[in-house]
C-alpha cells in the first residue's frame, strides 16, 4: 500500500458505480437476497417477493440517500462529507447511465412483487411506499435538499 500517493480521481465515491461488474454485482446480490428469502419454508410467495422489495429498498435508502460522506480520502477540502452517495454520483451530474440503472432497478422490482404478489392490496400498499421511498429523493429537484435538517448551502 502506498501512503500518500495521490490517485487521478478527486473523489473516487463518484466513480465507483460505473462499472458494469459493480451493476452486476448489485444484481446478483438482489437475486441472492430473494432465494435466502425463498429458502425461509413458512414465508409464501408473495410475503417474499414484498420482503425482497422492502429490504432492497431499505438499504438502497441508507446507503445511498441517508449516509453522507466518503470513505476515501479525498482533496475537494470536505465538500463530498456533506453530500449522500446518491448526490456524489457522476459528480451530481443528472441522467447518467448509472443513475438510470439506479433508478429503474427498484422499478423492476416493484413490478416484479406486484406481479407475484397479484395485485394483493396490502403488499400493493406496501410495495408502493418502499418504492416511492427511494424513488422521491433520486429527484433532480431534490438534489442538497434536507428534508428533516438544515440544508447544507
Amino acid at each position: 500500500m502506498n501512503v500518500g500517493v495521490a490517485h487521478s480521481e478527486v473523489n473516487p465515491n463518484t466513480r465507483v458505480m460505473n462499472s458494469r461488474g459493480i451493476w452486476l454485482t448489485y444484481a446478483l446480490g438482489v437475486g441472492m437476497l430473494h432465494i435466502v428469502l425463498l429458502s425461509i419454508p413458512f414465508f409464501s410467495v408473495p410475503v417474499v417477493w414484498t420482503l425482497t422489495n422492502v429490504i432492497h429498498n431499505f438499504g438502497m435508502y441508507v446507503f445511498m440517500h441517508a449516509v453522507k460522506g466518503t470513505p476515501f480520502e479525498t482533496p475537494d477540502q470536505g465538500k463530498a462529507r456533506l453530500l449522500t452517495h446518491w448526490e456524489q454520483l457522476d459528480y451530481g451530474v443528472q441522467f447518467t447511465s448509472s443513475r438510470k440503472f439506479f433508478t429503474i432497478s427498484p422499478i423492476i422490482l416493484y413490478f416484479l412483487a406486484s406481479f407475484y404478489t397479484k395485485y394483493d392490496p396490502t403488499h400493493f400498499i406496501v410495495n408502493t411506499a418502499s418504492l416511492l421511498s427511494v424513488l422521491i429523493p433520486k429527484l433532480p429537484q431534490l438534489h442538497g435538499v434536507r428534508i428533516f435538517g438544515i440544508n447544507k448551502y
